[in-house]
């Protein structure tokens, strides 16, 4: 019998962005955007600060999205299911690839508190494929303990942090986005940061007029539009959550109809992993009996396929 925590099984339905933060026509000033940011960062703060059983799977399924939109920033043609193929299907200590990577990257910063050091940074750096020397490591570690004692507003310490790296290297955006999300959390003071803002650097919060240029960092209206990515971010994150909310609890209802030993070990991973693969071996569970299980779990509506295909299957909630 597999033993739940009652505190986790029920969890309240996740906060939503106030409609009126959503407006269809943006906002019009400065004011207006920082105001509409806050009161979507506002929804969003108790729930990152939350320890749910699905908050696992809800930040890497974050990871992800971002992930996929880096792609198309890097110039590569990887989409969510190749990344997710990427990580899932490489072996333990193999090199991911390039695309890999860089989910790699996305998925370390979602599961890490929010510091910045040299080391990190070094890490994070060669993982996106970028190059920076120890030196200005080191500065950008100094001006992250800046903004980070500033007390300048969440929203306007992200861009400053997405401008400042755009300025000293204009072909290391992607770290831009990047650090722009730990350095909100720093702002926030939450227990790990929440890739949000690279899921909207190519959508409409990013251009002064439809079809126009996009603003990157540090051009005009810049701060503006990292406000209103802001709202549309979080609004998201929080759709996502309430749907990762209904699927875990229907998980943790048919969890004790699971006899399979290990059964335990498998969704502890599917409440904390984006996705888990249909051959998963653990000391308790075997490829076959995995595999018995995940079907049980599909029978039961507890799980999804993610990958459409017959073998080499990945699953998640």
């Amino acid at each position: 019998m597999i033993r739940l925590d009652p505190a986790t099984a029920n969890p309240a339905a996740p906060p939503t962005v106030p409609v009126w933060a959503l407006s269809p026509r943006g906002a019009p000033n400065d004011a207006d955007a920082a105001f509409q940011a806050g009161a979507a960062l506002g929804a969003l703060d108790t729930l990152a600060r939350a320890e749910h059983s699905w908050a696992g799977a809800w930040r890497q399924r974050l990871a992800l999205r971002s992930a996929a939109a880096s792609m198309r920033l890097a110039g590569r043609p990887e989409d969510a299911a190749a990344l997710r193929d990427a990580w899932q299907l490489c072996p333990a200590g193999a090199d991911p690839g390039p695309a890999g990577a860089i989910l790699g990257a996305w998925r370390q910063l979602a599961a890490q508190p929010p510091i910045a050091n040299a080391d990190r940074l070094e890490k994070i750096v060669d993982q996106l494929g970028l190059h920076w020397d120890g030196a200005a490591l080191a500065d950008l570690c100094t001006e992250i303990e800046n903004l980070a004692t500033s007390r300048r507003s969440a929203p306007f310490a992200a861009a400053a942090i997405a401008a400042h790296i755009v300025a000293v290297r204009p072909d290391c955006e992607l770290l831009a986005w990047w650090l722009a999300d730990l350095v909100l959390a720093q702002s926030f003071r939450w227990p790990r940061p929440l890739p949000l803002l690279m899921t909207q650097v190519f959508s409409p919060a990013f251009r002064a007029e439809v079809g126009g240029k996009r603003i990157r960092p540090g051009e005009k209206n810049f701060e503006r539009a990292v406000c209103v990515a802001l709202v549309q971010a979080v609004a998201e994150a929080c759709r996502l959550a309430a749907e990762l909310s209904r699927r875990a609890e229907k998980l943790l209802a048919v969890a004790p109809k699971l006899r399979a030993k290990g059964a335990g070990d498998v969704i502890f991973l599917l409440l904390n992993e984006d996705a888990v693969s249909g051959s998963l071996v653990t000391k308790n569970l075997s490829r076959f009996a995995a595999r018995r299980l995940f079907e049980r779990l599909q029978q039961l509506e507890a799980v999804r396929e993610l990958s459409g295909r017959t073998s080499f299957r990945l699953f998640g909630l």
